[in-house]
């Protein structure tokens, strides 16, 4: 059982809904953003997503590109961005950790080193968003032999004849994107999500979290409310990108997960 596992059946034994935090590793540089993934549990957050910067990506949206840029030009790595990691779990070695990104570092580095390091550094799973369920023998079947979980996403435009592909490789949760477009561009609306979880749910048993168009933490609470907990990327990265303290981004996190976990 992976962290990701366990930290569902904890909440489930609970009764609560997941919360999932996205930052950018080395915004707004390297050190603060230790701190800033430092606080996360504290505040709340039941899974991180950790953004490996990278110069092209197709999914996010100008607020998470302008991050992306900024750890890029503080000198942030993938090499870095494991190291960040590997010192977060000296002191945390109970809270799962998704590293998300694009395929390029992983392919440069080279799949079976990166997943050595990965697991040693203390990840739990991947999200990469430029490889279709097409390319599994790529990164996904490696990653889980390794031992990580591969996490897919699902969009409005997945239907029922591409669901099942989708489905076939993929373990940890489902992230389920709520809008047609990028991140930040729109905001999520439980009446149209609800359905389509339920769709999702008939074809599987993981747990399905969704993410994208969430600012606030009614939002948060509602959007839990129709699937297994939600996400927030954008509003975070923008309040860090605001210049906020660390403890006024954690208390702002706190504020998202309390309406998650309210669901």
């Amino acid at each position: 059982m992976t962290r990701i596992d366990a930290t569902f059946e904890r909440l489930r034994a609970e009764g609560k809904k997941a919360f999932v935090s996205y930052i950018m590793a080395g915004d707004p540089d390297e050190a603060t953003s230790l701190e800033i993934l430092r606080s996360l549990p504290g505040a709340g957050v039941d899974i991180i997503e950790l953004g490996l910067p990278f110069t092209d990506p197709m999914a996010d949206g100008p607020t998470i590109q302008l991050a992306g840029q900024r750890a890029l030009g503080g000198g942030m790595t993938l090499q870095k961005t494991l190291d960040m990691i590997a010192t977060f779990r000296k002191e945390d070695t109970t809270t799962p950790i998704v590293l998300m990104g694009y395929y390029n570092p992983i392919y440069n580095r080279g799949v079976e080193t990166f997943l050595n390091d990965a697991k040693a550094a203390g990840v739990d799973g991947l999200i990469v968003v430029d490889l279709p369920p097409e390319e599994d023998d790529e990164l996904c079947i490696p990653a889980q032999k390794a031992g990580l979980n591969f996490i897919r996403l699902a969009t409005p435009t997945t239907d029922d004849r591409r669901l099942p592909k989708v489905l076939e490789n993929t373990s940890g949760f489902v992230y389920y994107v709520s809008i047609t477009g990028i991140t930040g561009s729109a905001e999520a609306q439980a009446a149209d999500v609800g359905p389509e979880v339920a769709r999702i749910k008939a074809q599987t048993d993981l747990p399905v979290i969704v993410g994208f168009g969430i600012r606030t933490p009614e939002t948060a609470r509602a959007i839990a409310s129709v699937a297994d907990g939600s996400v927030v990327g954008s509003a975070i990265v923008h309040e860090i990108a605001s210049g906020r303290s660390v403890s006024e981004v954690a208390a702002y996190v706190r504020d998202l997960a309390e309406g998650a976990h309210r669901a």
